[in-house]
């Protein structure tokens, strides 16, 4: 017969939010997953601050817009003196809300649940599958992979040009759980005269990949923004799967141009790394570069494969500084790679490989 978990067993969660009819709900659907326990609810930062000190909870879920002291500012705080998992709980209603998300997950928090439409049980009851895999990314979270650090200063914004030509050598990369920090640190490093183009497939709900592409772009010398289906390919330019939709390459009237579909999920994520990095292994072969960046699961590892297979290079982030390594240790375990190493140099041997591939012929 099966037994309830130890009390020592038990993941301890600390809950800051201003809402307390909402914190309540939370609470029991944390509680309700059995093996999470709530040591105590905050009701706002400088009270959220106190508690981490006093009772060192192993996860933190917290409210990006609170009065006072806000959510990011206790992220921070949290980051650079108490590192732990940390939670963001968002409401995303406008554009300023998924903003702040973005930011918060590139300062290190592990994931973000949005908000329902209610603050009933029965609201947040769709929201549970999220925040159960939300908790568990955490508890699976690296430490020493969610160190602050140094960001990329915002890029003035450059005068728009007409590109003169369409890619014929392309980037792919693949990321999941703190790869919005990860992108951060990886995009603004390639050159602004890179001779690709750049694709990238980050799972994320619907109604923030636009948030990711737009801090990308304040980031970057390069062009980053969310794709379009019938986007035509250029080189210097970043192209980001929307959320919900797969992404691949695909051949049209002006060339090869970006491919959007609904279709069913692949390894429970829409979009799907395993589907953009096939299209590139068959359109671009030996004149592309695959890269897996830290997550769970095992979306990218078949699609690097075919990507070596087809003569692409491939590039893994390692796992020092990796906030979860599932997904690149399961890439290489599958398809090798010609390097792993950290996730600030990941653009420049991206760089490098494409250079040793520019002769190629597609």
């Amino acid at each position: 017969m099966s037994s309830s978990p130890q009390r020592s067993e038990l993941h301890r969660v600390l809950i800051v939010d201003d809402n307390a009819l909402l914190a309540a709900v939370l609470r029991d659907l944390i509680e309700s997953i059995g093996d999470f326990e709530v040591v105590a609810i905050a009701r706002d930062g400088e009270e959220g601050l106190r508690l981490v000190h006093e009772l060192d909870p192993d996860i933190v879920t917290l409210d990006i817009e609170m009065p006072g002291l806000d959510g990011l500012a206790v992220l921070g705080y949290i980051m650079s003196e108490l590192p732990r998992p940390v939670v963001m709980i968002s409401g995303a209603t406008t554009r300023g809300s998924v903003d702040l998300t973005i930011r918060a997950l590139e300062l290190g928090a592990v994931d973000f649940v949005g908000k329902p439409a209610g603050n009933s049980r029965a609201d947040w009851e769709g929201s549970r599958r999220r925040i159960e895999d939300a908790l568990r990314a955490s508890v699976m979270m690296n430490l020493q992979g969610m160190r602050m650090l140094a960001r990329p200063q915002l890029r003035p914004p450059a005068p728009p040009k007409l590109p003169p030509k369409r890619a014929t050598m392309a980037v792919a990369i693949a990321s999941s759980t703190g790869g919005p920090r990860a992108l951060a640190d990886v995009v603004p490093m390639f050159p602004a005269t890179l001779d690709a183009a750049i694709l990238i497939v980050q799972h994320m709900p619907p109604g923030f990949t636009s948030g990711l592409a737009r801090r990308l772009d304040q980031l970057s010398d390069l062009t980053v923004a969310e794709a379009a289906h019938g986007d035509v390919l250029y080189p210097g330019r970043v192209y980001l799967a929307p959320g919900g939709y797969h992404m691949t390459v695909a051949r049209g009237p002006d060339g090869l141009s970006i491919a959007l579909d609904t279709g069913a999920a692949l390894h429970g994520v829409r979009p799907a790394a395993d589907y953009l990095f096939m299209s590139v292994a068959k359109y671009f072969g030996a004149r592309s570069v695959g890269v897996v960046l830290t997550g769970m699961g095992r979306d990218g590892a078949s699609g690097l494969k075919a990507l070596r297979a087809a003569g692409a290079g491939a590039v893994v982030q390692d796992r020092e500084t990796s906030s979860i390594y599932g997904m690149p240790q399961q890439a290489l375990l599958e398809a090798g790679a010609d390097f792993e190493v950290p996730v600030q140099q990941i653009a420049k041997v991206a760089t490098m490989l494409l250079d040793d591939r520019a002769g190629y012929r597609t």
